[in-house]
């Protein structure tokens, strides 16, 4: 009897493998699916960074066009040219820029 029961013991987790992976599946499945929604919904600090990279980049290339513009203009006009007071990359937008 004994000997019957050690059996059954040892095997029971070869017989019962499938059937507890597949229960561990069912009850995490709704907080795996929870945190995709939270890192979905969020925005990790590596994003944010690349994000704002991308965003400097595009203001810095809009202030090099603008200074090259201003040059050009100082170019064929020496009299009139003045300190460069255009664009600024980093800076906000003034007033009667349009966003």
């Amino acid at each position: 009897m004994r000997k019957l029961m050690i059996a059954s013991i040892a095997l029971l987790p070869l017989l019962s493998g499938g059937c507890v992976r597949t229960v561990a599946s069912v009850v995490t499945a709704p907080v795996k699916v929870a945190g995709k929604a939270v890192d979905w919904s969020t925005t990790s600090q590596s994003e944010a960074d690349r994000n704002y990279g991308r965003k400097m980049r595009k203001q810095e290339e809009r202030e090099g066009r603008e200074r090259q513009k201003a040059e050009k203009a100082c170019r064929k006009d020496p009299n009139a040219c003045q300190p460069y007071d255009g664009y600024r990359a980093g800076e906000s937008p003034r007033d009667d820029e349009p966003r």
